[in-house]
């Protein structure tokens, strides 16, 4: 099948299901690149005869469209969920992969009982707690996966809607802590806050002006 074309699946699930795998977790994150943020993850196990017309992969959906997907999912008894977060001082002391899987982790563990296995968007995760299957782009092949991406995704720009409102100067609303334009004219003119990584460059070459300009 044409990849453009494909819409994600149980496919995968359903394999590891025959298998012997009874709970199967799909996981993502959302917000590795930004210069500012926390880098967030979800875990999500969806029922095999699941259906949710349009889920897929977060990036190729709008805002809109995410928010109503995250309540569908979310609102759903059948469907076991957790997120959770890696913050910038992590990210700062632990650099952004090892925050990602360290958010990962986090999601995972809070399911309660605990899946039997995952399915990782991405590469392999070392030292992971659990059983799991690495998918490149699986946001684009596994629907559980795709479910994660959605609320990661959602549960990190309600986040930065809150640090928005914290430093409106920097237009976190609107770029999510991406190195846009606006953005990186914000840093020249404010320096950095808390809430940047100061790791990540051009952050770690900023230093707060004194006469603003």
């Amino acid at each position: 099948m044409d990849q453009c074309w494909r819409v994600p699946d149980l496919s995968l699930e359903l394999t590891l299901h025959t298998r012997g795998a009874l709970r199967i977790a799909g996981l993502d994150e959302a917000g590795r690149g930004p210069l500012a943020g926390p880098v967030a993850a979800a875990a999500v196990i969806l029922p095999m005869d699941y259906r949710c017309p349009g889920l897929d992969d977060s990036k190729k959906l709008s805002a809109l469209k995410r928010e109503h997907l995250y309540r569908s999912l979310t609102t759903d008894p059948r469907v076991k969920w957790a997120a959770a977060i890696a913050d910038c001082a992590e990210i700062d002391r632990l650099n952004i992969l090892r925050a990602t899987h360290l958010a990962m982790q986090r999601a995972v563990e809070a399911l309660v009982p605990p899946p039997d296995h995952c399915l990782i968007d991405g590469l392999p995760v070392p030292g992971f707690p659990l059983p799991h299957d690495a998918v490149v782009k699986g946001d684009g092949i596994s629907l559980s996966i795709a479910a994660a991406s959605i609320i990661a995704k959602v549960t990190r720009d309600r986040l930065m809607l809150e640090i928005d409102s914290e430093f409106p100067q920097f237009g976190f609303s609107r770029h999510q802590g991406y190195g846009t334009k606006e953005h990186l004219e914000a840093l020249r003119i404010h320096g950095p806050c808390r809430h940047h990584r100061r790791s990540f460059q051009p952050v770690s070459q900023l230093t707060l002006p004194l006469d603003g300009a």
